[in-house]
Protein backbone atom coordinates (compact mmCIF):
# COMPACT_ATOMS: atom_id res chain seq x y z
CA UNK A 1 0.00 0.00 0.00
CA UNK A 2 0.64 3.90 -0.45
CA UNK A 3 -0.63 6.81 1.53
CA UNK A 4 -0.09 9.96 -0.10
CA UNK A 5 0.36 12.85 3.24
CA UNK A 6 -0.33 16.61 3.59
CA UNK A 7 0.51 18.89 6.94
CA UNK A 8 -0.52 21.67 7.76
CA UNK A 9 -2.41 21.60 5.36
CA UNK A 10 -2.16 24.56 2.24
CA UNK A 11 -4.90 25.21 -0.05
CA UNK A 12 -3.12 23.89 -3.28
CA UNK A 13 -3.18 20.55 -1.65
CA UNK A 14 -6.51 20.02 -1.67
CA UNK A 15 -7.18 22.02 -5.17
CA UNK A 16 -4.03 20.87 -6.56
CA UNK A 17 -2.80 17.62 -4.73
CA UNK A 18 -6.82 15.76 -3.73
CA UNK A 19 -7.96 15.91 -7.55
CA UNK A 20 -4.73 14.84 -8.64
CA UNK A 21 -5.17 11.34 -6.42
CA UNK A 22 -8.66 11.00 -7.23
CA UNK A 23 -7.52 10.41 -10.63
CA UNK A 24 -6.00 7.59 -9.55
CA UNK A 25 -9.21 6.08 -8.12
CA UNK A 26 -6.87 6.88 -4.27
CA UNK A 27 -7.16 9.10 -1.45
CA UNK A 28 -5.47 10.94 0.78
CA UNK A 29 -4.68 12.03 4.47
CA UNK A 30 -4.47 15.77 5.52
CA UNK A 31 -3.28 16.90 8.84
CA UNK A 32 -4.56 19.93 9.41
CA UNK A 33 -3.90 22.36 12.21
CA UNK A 34 -6.98 24.26 13.00
CA UNK A 35 -5.43 27.01 13.72
CA UNK A 36 -3.84 27.64 9.99
CA UNK A 37 -7.27 26.93 8.17
CA UNK A 38 -7.81 30.31 6.32
CA UNK A 39 -4.44 31.62 6.89
CA UNK A 40 -1.32 32.81 4.92
CA UNK A 41 2.14 32.82 5.77
CA UNK A 42 5.27 33.28 3.71
CA UNK A 43 5.00 29.98 2.47
CA UNK A 44 1.39 29.43 1.45
CA UNK A 45 -2.07 30.12 1.73
CA UNK A 46 -3.99 28.05 3.81
CA UNK A 47 -6.87 25.66 3.30
CA UNK A 48 -10.04 26.83 3.81
CA UNK A 49 -12.85 25.41 6.42
CA UNK A 50 -14.82 24.88 2.94
CA UNK A 51 -12.01 22.82 1.39
CA UNK A 52 -11.50 20.95 4.37
CA UNK A 53 -15.33 19.89 4.64
CA UNK A 54 -15.06 19.02 0.62
CA UNK A 55 -11.82 16.50 1.14
CA UNK A 56 -14.11 14.75 3.83
CA UNK A 57 -17.14 14.55 1.62
CA UNK A 58 -15.02 13.03 -0.82
CA UNK A 59 -13.99 10.59 0.76
CA UNK A 60 -10.35 11.98 1.75
CA UNK A 61 -9.10 11.63 5.57
CA UNK A 62 -9.13 15.02 7.89
CA UNK A 63 -6.37 13.50 10.28
CA UNK A 64 -4.91 15.66 13.73
CA UNK A 65 -1.82 18.29 13.16
CA UNK A 66 -2.70 19.31 16.87
CA UNK A 67 -4.39 23.42 16.66
CA UNK A 68 -1.84 25.83 17.02
CA UNK A 69 1.01 23.45 15.27
CA UNK A 70 2.95 23.13 18.19
CA UNK A 71 6.01 20.74 18.55
CA UNK A 72 4.76 17.67 20.33
CA UNK A 73 8.66 17.72 22.35
CA UNK A 74 7.76 21.32 23.47
CA UNK A 75 4.00 20.80 25.23
CA UNK A 76 3.38 18.64 28.37
CA UNK A 77 0.22 17.05 29.22
CA UNK A 78 -2.09 19.35 29.93
CA UNK A 79 -1.53 21.51 26.93
CA UNK A 80 -0.92 18.38 24.68
CA UNK A 81 -4.78 17.58 25.98
CA UNK A 82 -5.89 20.93 25.37
CA UNK A 83 -4.59 21.09 21.28
CA UNK A 84 -6.22 17.77 20.79
CA UNK A 85 -9.36 18.98 22.36
CA UNK A 86 -9.64 22.17 20.73
CA UNK A 87 -9.05 20.80 17.16
CA UNK A 88 -11.97 17.54 17.41
CA UNK A 89 -14.04 20.78 18.46
CA UNK A 90 -13.11 22.84 15.44
CA UNK A 91 -13.53 20.31 13.23
CA UNK A 92 -16.89 19.21 14.71
CA UNK A 93 -18.10 22.87 13.69
CA UNK A 94 -17.35 21.85 10.22
CA UNK A 95 -19.08 18.76 10.08
CA UNK A 96 -20.13 16.64 12.80
CA UNK A 97 -18.84 13.79 11.00
CA UNK A 98 -15.44 14.51 10.59
CA UNK A 99 -13.38 11.92 13.21
CA UNK A 100 -10.02 12.51 13.76
CA UNK A 101 -8.48 8.87 13.85
CA UNK A 102 -4.80 9.68 12.97
CA UNK A 103 -2.36 12.48 14.34
CA UNK A 104 0.96 13.77 12.63
CA UNK A 105 3.73 15.79 14.49
CA UNK A 106 4.62 18.97 13.66
CA UNK A 107 7.86 19.74 12.59
CA UNK A 108 8.26 15.65 12.79
CA UNK A 109 9.46 15.93 16.55
CA UNK A 110 7.57 13.83 18.85
CA UNK A 111 8.77 12.36 22.95
CA UNK A 112 8.12 9.00 24.42
CA UNK A 113 5.48 10.82 26.82
CA UNK A 114 3.77 12.44 24.08
CA UNK A 115 3.76 9.00 21.88
CA UNK A 116 2.59 7.30 25.37
CA UNK A 117 -0.74 10.05 24.90
CA UNK A 118 -1.48 9.82 21.52
CA UNK A 119 -1.92 6.32 21.46
CA UNK A 120 -4.93 6.88 23.93
CA UNK A 121 -6.22 9.24 21.07
CA UNK A 122 -5.57 8.24 18.24
CA UNK A 123 -4.96 5.13 16.19
CA UNK A 124 -1.53 6.24 14.57
CA UNK A 125 1.07 8.98 14.75
CA UNK A 126 3.28 9.56 11.61
CA UNK A 127 6.84 11.01 12.45
CA UNK A 128 9.27 11.94 9.10
CA UNK A 129 11.52 8.96 9.03
CA UNK A 130 12.50 7.68 6.37
CA UNK A 131 11.57 4.12 5.92
CA UNK A 132 9.14 2.10 4.35
CA UNK A 133 6.96 0.38 7.79
CA UNK A 134 7.11 -3.17 7.39
CA UNK A 135 7.10 -6.19 9.64
CA UNK A 136 6.96 -4.67 13.30
CA UNK A 137 5.38 -1.15 13.14
CA UNK A 138 5.58 1.31 15.38
CA UNK A 139 2.30 2.74 15.21
CA UNK A 140 2.65 5.90 16.64
CA UNK A 141 5.84 6.56 15.29
CA UNK A 142 5.23 5.52 11.73
CA UNK A 143 7.90 6.18 8.69
CA UNK A 144 7.42 8.46 5.89
CA UNK A 145 9.57 9.25 2.89
CA UNK A 146 9.23 13.13 2.27
CA UNK A 147 7.52 14.17 -1.33
CA UNK A 148 9.76 17.08 -1.31
CA UNK A 149 11.33 18.30 -4.12
CA UNK A 150 14.15 19.57 -2.56
CA UNK A 151 14.89 15.92 -0.96
CA UNK A 152 13.70 13.15 -3.41
CA UNK A 153 13.61 13.54 -7.06
CA UNK A 154 12.12 10.46 -9.25
CA UNK A 155 14.79 8.10 -8.88
CA UNK A 156 13.98 8.52 -5.20
CA UNK A 157 10.41 7.70 -5.77
CA UNK A 158 11.11 4.59 -7.77
CA UNK A 159 13.66 3.18 -5.29
CA UNK A 160 10.59 3.81 -2.05
CA UNK A 161 8.75 1.83 -3.94
CA UNK A 162 11.10 -0.78 -4.78
CA UNK A 163 11.56 -1.13 -0.95
CA UNK A 164 7.82 -1.10 -0.30
CA UNK A 165 7.35 -4.13 -2.36
CA UNK A 166 10.74 -5.85 -1.62
CA UNK A 167 9.31 -5.73 1.90
CA UNK A 168 5.67 -6.22 1.21
CA UNK A 169 5.55 -2.69 3.26
CA UNK A 170 3.29 0.10 3.60
CA UNK A 171 4.68 3.39 1.84
CA UNK A 172 3.98 6.61 3.37
CA UNK A 173 4.80 9.67 1.89
CA UNK A 174 4.37 13.52 3.10
CA UNK A 175 4.68 16.95 2.05
CA UNK A 176 2.61 20.15 1.95
CA UNK A 177 1.97 22.45 -1.12
CA UNK A 178 1.65 20.90 -4.54
CA UNK A 179 2.55 23.70 -6.74
CA UNK A 180 4.29 24.42 -10.37
CA UNK A 181 7.30 25.99 -7.92
CA UNK A 182 6.89 24.48 -4.91
CA UNK A 183 7.66 25.79 -1.54
CA UNK A 184 11.05 24.40 0.57
CA UNK A 185 8.43 22.12 1.79
CA UNK A 186 6.23 21.06 -0.83
CA UNK A 187 6.34 19.24 -4.35
CA UNK A 188 5.48 20.12 -7.99
CA UNK A 189 2.20 18.35 -9.73
CA UNK A 190 4.62 16.34 -12.01
CA UNK A 191 6.99 14.48 -8.72
CA UNK A 192 3.47 14.03 -7.62
CA UNK A 193 1.58 12.84 -10.69
CA UNK A 194 5.46 10.43 -11.13
CA UNK A 195 5.03 8.83 -7.97
CA UNK A 196 1.34 8.35 -8.88
CA UNK A 197 2.07 7.00 -11.60
CA UNK A 198 4.54 4.24 -10.09
CA UNK A 199 1.77 3.28 -7.80
CA UNK A 200 -0.80 2.51 -10.54
CA UNK A 201 1.71 0.57 -13.44
CA UNK A 202 3.19 -1.15 -10.24
CA UNK A 203 -0.59 -2.28 -8.71
CA UNK A 204 -0.25 -0.83 -5.52
CA UNK A 205 -3.22 0.85 -3.43
CA UNK A 206 -3.30 4.34 -2.79
CA UNK A 207 -4.86 4.49 0.13
CA UNK A 208 -5.85 7.22 3.61
CA UNK A 209 -3.71 6.13 6.55
CA UNK A 210 -7.22 5.50 8.17
CA UNK A 211 -7.99 3.04 5.43
CA UNK A 212 -4.64 1.34 5.41
CA UNK A 213 -4.50 0.57 8.98
CA UNK A 214 -8.22 -0.69 8.49
CA UNK A 215 -6.38 -3.21 5.61
CA UNK A 216 -3.92 -4.17 7.95
CA UNK A 217 -6.34 -5.34 10.58
CA UNK A 218 -4.42 -2.18 13.02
Amino acid sequence: MVSFTFDDVPMSAATVGAPMLEEYNGRGTFYVAGALTDQRDQHWAGISADEIVGLHRRGHEVACHTFSHSRAIDLDWRKMSEEIEKNRRYFLTLDPLIKLENFAYPHGQGSLPRKRQLSKSFRSSRGILPEVNSGTVDLHYLRAFPLIEREIDRDGVDRAFNEALTKNGWLIFYSHDVETTPSDYGCSPSLLRHALKVAARRDIPIVSVAEALRRAGA
